[in-house]
């Protein structure tokens, strides 16, 4: 046992001192940073995560609590090196002190856990400690998931062109 939490100690340390580190030059939102990476601006989408989006409750707390923690530091990629359809990195990120920040994002009721592009259950499992406690966005009655807040906003304004065509 004392083996097992060693190694879960010196995990991270290794992973960060093994691994190539990015400069943190921006912050889009709460699931989007930008790294320098190679001397050039590289987008970086958070994997396992969904963030409410900045006009929602706890956007700007989310975009502020990665801003807190890692702009302008070295941070490293846990990546399977994908991009998805905008053409960002999808990775996690792993600060200095070893924590993972996307992690930390569900974990302080910051982020759902984004189960149409993630299997690992222990975001799941984060989410539903951070429910139990009503941590960040978990304090509201409804909270609303980003993907169906941008899902009714679509449909709002398609329906608002809509309407203006059939004037």
């Amino acid at each position: 046992m004392i083996y097992k939490t060693f190694l879960l100690f010196l995990f991270p340390m290794i992973i960060f001192s093994q691994s190539k580190s990015y400069k943190v030059i921006g912050v889009k939102d709460g699931d989007t940073v930008e790294i320098l990476m190679d001397g050039k601006p590289q987008v970086v989408r958070l994997s396992h995560i969904d963030c409410p989006e900045k006009k929602q409750s706890f956007g700007n707390n989310a975009k502020q609590f990665v801003s807190d923690v890692c702009f302008g530091r070295k941070v490293k990629l846990s990546t399977g090196w994908k991009k998805d359809r905008n053409k960002r990195l999808l990775a996690e990120i792993i600060l200095s002190d070893g924590k993972n920040l996307n992690k930390e994002l569900v974990k302080n009721g910051l982020a759902w856990h984004f189960k149409k592009y993630s299997k690992d259950n222990s975001y799941d499992d984060l989410e539903k400690q951070a429910k139990k406690l009503e941590l960040g966005l978990w304090k509201d009655k409804n909270p609303v998931a980003p993907w169906e807040w941008r899902k009714s906003r679509k449909k709002a304004s398609q329906q608002s062109l809509s309407f203006t065509s059939n004037k």
